[in-house]
């Protein structure tokens, strides 16, 4: 296979979901009513002001981030066990590449998807962790009297630590997709586009908004 044939299929399925990951953060800025990740941190924030408001829903409400703790713990441990894997079968041939007798790394489209492929599965891996942390957190709080004096006091870090539960534990999940097409372009470079064109219509489907939105969200 012609190494520039090589390198432009290696490329094209990295800038394939690099574009599409642009558009979509373009629609997030413009039209967050669109956009599906907008409705559910809604529909999280919303959750956590329903139950607060209902007192005895404490045991119910814990149930529920359990649940979704469990959900970002599985993301995680696929993550863990994914890079383990990884580096475990591209270990021997990055430690020749990178400790070549004179001091050069040669960079070929197979050592940029490694890379690739690697970051993917870290990044999951940090953002489903995180989700944990926050949901943990999430869990202490909900689980208060829901007129103590203190679940009032813990209220609003309540909604936060729900809200970027949900936004860490969409992104671990969505890394976590985003390593099949750099993954079939590992295995063979003109697999890589159709792959990425692939995933992208079956992410479309997922990031359209069944329930618009009235007002816009914070990202933070």
């Amino acid at each position: 296979m012609n190494n520039s044939h090589t390198w432009i299929a290696a490329l094209a399925t990295i800038a394939v979901l690099i574009a599409y990951e642009a558009v979509q953060a373009l629609m997030r800025w413009r039209t967050p009513e669109r956009v599906a990740r907008t409705s559910h941190m809604r529909l999280r924030e919303e959750w956590f002001a329903a139950v607060s408001g209902h007192p005895g829903s404490e045991l119910l409400a814990v149930q529920t981030l359990r649940n979704s703790l469990m959900s970002a713990t599985m993301t995680a441990s696929t993550a863990v066990l994914g890079l383990v894997a990884t580096v475990s079968l591209a270990a021997p041939s990055l430690h020749a590449r990178f400790n070549d007798p004179d001091g050069l790394v040669l960079i070929t489209p197979s050592l940029m998807l490694e890379l690739v492929l690697l970051s993917l599965l870290f990044a999951s891996l940090v953002c489903s962790a995180m989700a944990v942390r926050y949901y943990n957190h999430a869990g202490f709080i909900i689980g208060m009297p829901s007129e103590s004096p203190a679940r009032q006091r813990w209220n609003d870090a309540g909604r936060v630590c729900v809200r970027r539960g949900g936004v860490l534990y969409s992104w671990g999940l969505r890394y976590l997709v985003l390593v099949a097409p750099i993954l079939a372009a590992a295995l063979h470079p003109y697999a890589g586009p159709p792959a990425a064109l692939l995933v992208i219509c079956v992410l479309y489907g997922f990031d359209r908004s069944e329930t618009p939105v009235s007002v816009s969200v914070s990202l933070r």
